[in-house]
């Protein structure tokens, strides 16, 4: 039986990461190491100027034994890995997030680097995400989910890379298929608004409206608007080898 380590950005009392639990319970051993609060956008953030706080937390509806932890995404992965677990899961699954993570998102997405936390030590990770806020679902992509653990275990998982896969939110009869794809590019505009508290001073609240290409064929943003599921596989190492032979020649000096 496969034993599978599972986290999120959501919280460990999150709708999402419950039914993931649930559902992958079916078929390994898992364990949640998951944030006592939602930790959202922290991206690969790790504490480590206060001490980390452990404390049981009871997972309804599975026997999944859980921990919660008040820090970073990153930080349940690493201290789960390194401290907690007996021996290394055979995946990570970090999820499900209310919410996508496409294209350049994954920069700023605690989901998409608790995965990348797992993939750093050696354990296949995929990141988990349905395409919607408000009140989602997650039956059909935890259901999904657990498919997809089952099909991966059988195979030779890439090293250093970890998968992020976004589920469109609508009825499992529209999902249109599955699509390997690349990311995609969404960029942001009014990213600010400039606001007065009661006291006269001046403060900013990060919203802004998203800009997505959706004109990119075959990007995991093109993937879910066109009701594929979008898997992504994300490769660690970010050195752009193109224009390496550029840079020396530039024949820099100290």
């Amino acid at each position: 039986m496969l034993n599978i380590l599972i986290t999120n950005d959501d919280g460990i009392n999150s709708a999402g990461l419950i039914t993931l639990a649930q559902a992958i319970s079916k078929i390994a051993n898992v364990t949640v190491v998951a944030p006592d609060r939602e930790r959202s956008a922290t991206a690969h953030a790790i504490t480590m100027h206060k001490p980390l706080r452990v404390e049981k937390s009871d997972i309804p509806g599975c026997k999944a034994l859980g921990y919660k932890v008040n820090g970073t995404p990153s930080d349940c992965v690493k201290l789960a890995l390194e401290a907690l677990l007996d021996s290394e899961p055979d995946m990570v699954l970090s999820g499900i997030n209310r919410g996508a993570n496409l294209g350049t998102d994954v920069i700023y997405s605690g989901t998409v680097s608790a995965a990348i936390e797992g993939a750093l030590s050696g354990v296949p990770a995929i990141a988990l995400s349905v395409a919607a806020r408000g009140n989602v679902e997650f039956d059909y992509a935890a259901e999904f989910a657990k498919r997809l653990c089952q099909q991966i275990s059988k195979k030779n998982f890439p090293k250093d890379t970890l998968l992020n896969v976004n589920i469109p939110f609508t009825k499992q009869e529209k999902i249109a298929g599955i699509a390997v794809t690349h990311l995609g590019t969404i960029r942001y505009k009014n990213s600010f608004e400039r606001r007065t508290d009661p006291r006269g001073k001046v403060y900013y609240w990060l919203a802004g409206e998203a800009i997505e290409d959706i004109n990119d064929k075959g990007s995991d943003v093109w993937a879910v608007k066109n009701n594929f599921i979008s898997i992504t596989p994300i490769l660690l190492d970010l050195t752009k080898y193109d224009i390496i032979d550029t840079i020396r020649e530039w024949n820099l000096e100290l």
